[in-house]
């Protein structure tokens, strides 16, 4: 009777993996919610098992096998939650929490440390707690609200669609945290487990909103997509502002000549420049659009198109199509020490520098006043991109979050806090490395690294470019 119930949910754990797979295919993500769902089902599997069993070493050997998926489960979670949220630096943690838990099992196994006998309750036999079982529940404590604090903190920083997605984790995290009733059984109170009852809503809420609600939604991918459509009208916009710009001098002189009462000198100046205002605006929102294709398309950076490029080239070229307003190009200036090769994707060091220049010009703008300046040097162990404003400067709390997806201090003000994030992706594909150092209120520096060395390939490449051979005589 009593093994009647983890019997059922074990089956509906499975199934919520499954359900997960089937609707979302097969990704890095909806695959560690199946391990989830698989360590799940594997306790409450065993747990079955147990409840039925009489013999009591029979049940100790149960016991043993069933507490292994129980060790992992807590980190199978984080290690999901850190997929989901994007915290990839979180890694080390995820891996030592790994770690922790197969040593535990070792134990199990081969001493009564963690696992020390069997309680007889009313339901049937239950593992007694050895001295090393409150380790297990320090470690549980810790994934779990750090798998919190991982949500809160994105879910504060999300776009408002991811946002509202987030929350059902959330919540879930929260309901699953109850489930740690079911170690007082473990110490000798006599209570049939209920734990598994708010997994079973938490994984199930986790498995709607991966689902229904499109939990594994790439808002930047998203982003660019709805993007990609933007230029179809943008083009209309540009050919008619085009038209303008040839029609309206003819019409304006005519109308002076006509000498006609209503429209003043400088509104009749201000429609001689409507079409320059309106192919700016173009300008500006085709630069939005190739900066969220771009960041798109950094989701999945492939090395098989990088070759050998000038930095020189590059600074130039983001320098020649950044949309600057009235005045912003005064401020910018350029130090070209050394043009240095780098091995990389010419296309998307401009969309960095871009990141960069929009960063440092808002800056500035802000503080009402600064310069931006671009260096460029080569040293004897790594060759340097450097961009200086001397604006706002970023607080010393936000400091180690500038390179974090999603983290923006711009709520409302439309950062995405993509930005950043697109350029360490970038340059760390080149081989490279990217720095911020700043004191608020002076100035802000970032720092592009390059490696010295260009790869074996890429260097045939450059010599074979620059310094043809010549063609032998026959």
């Amino acid at each position: 009777m009593y093994s009647i119930l983890p019997a059922l949910v074990s089956v509906l754990f499975l199934g919520y993996g499954a359900y997960v797979l089937n609707s979302r295919g097969v990704n890095r993500i909806s695959m560690i919610f199946f391990v989830v769902c698989l360590t799940t089902f594997s306790w409450q599997a065993a747990w079955a098992v147990l409840f039925q069993v009489r013999d009591p070493g029979v049940a100790l050997s149960i016991a043993r096998i069933g507490y292994l998926p129980i060790l992992f489960l807590p980190t199978t979670l984080y290690h999901f939650i850190t997929e989901l949220t994007g915290h990839r630096s979180e890694k080390p943690f995820v891996h030592g929490s790994y770690a922790l838990a197969g040593a535990l099992a070792v134990m199990i196994a081969t001493t009564d440390w963690f696992i020390a006998g069997m309680y007889t309750y009313f339901f049937g036999h239950y593992p007694r707690a050895g001295w090393l079982h409150p380790l297990h529940l320090v470690q549980t404590a810790v994934v779990i609200t750090r798998g919190l604090y991982l949500l809160y903190r994105r879910q504060q920083v999300a776009l408002s669609t991811e946002k509202a997605r987030l929350r059902y984790c959330l919540v879930s995290m929260l309901i699953y945290s109850v489930a740690v009733v079911d170690y007082v059984c473990n110490y000798g109170i006599e209570l049939y487990p209920p734990g598994v009852m708010f997994i079973v809503a938490s994984l199930g809420l986790i498995a709607q909103a991966m689902v229904r609600h499109n939990l594994l939604a790439d808002p930047i991918a998203t982003a660019a997509s709805i993007a990609h459509e933007v230029r179809t009208p943008l083009a209309t916009i540009r050919s008619q502002s085009r038209v303008l710009a040839r029609s309206l001098p003819e019409l304006i002189a005519g109308y002076k000549r006509s000498q006609a009462p209503g429209l003043n000198a400088q509104q009749l100046e201000y429609l001689g420049e409507i079409a320059q205002h309106i192919e700016a605006e173009v300008s500006r929102s085709n630069f939005i659009v190739d900066m969220l294709l771009a960041s798109a398309r950094a989701g999945s950076l492939q090395r098989d198109g990088f070759a050998v490029h000038s930095v020189k080239r590059c600074v130039d070229e983001a320098l020649a199509c950044y949309p600057f307003s009235e005045r912003e190009r005064d401020r910018v200036s350029v130090t070209m020490r050394d043009d240095y090769r780098f091995f990389g994707s010419d296309t998307l060091l401009v969309y960095v520098l871009y990141n960069l220049l929009k960063n440092a010009l808002q800056a500035i703008k802000a503080a009402g006043r600064g310069t931006v300046l671009i260096e460029c040097q080569a040293s004897a162990n790594q060759n340097l991109l450097v961009v200086t404003d001397t604006g706002l400067g970023i607080p010393g709390d936000v400091l180690p979050h500038v390179f974090d997806p999603f983290y923006t201090t711009r709520h409302s003000g439309g950062g995405t806090g993509m930005g950043l994030a697109f350029c360490h992706k970038v340059v760390t594909a080149f081989g490279g490395t990217i720095g911020c150092e700043s004191e608020k209120g002076s100035f802000t520096r970032f720092t592009i690294g390059f490696p010295t060395q260009l790869p074996s390939q890429a260097a045939d490449q450059h010599v074979a470019e620059h310094y043809p051979v010549p063609h032998q005589a026959k």
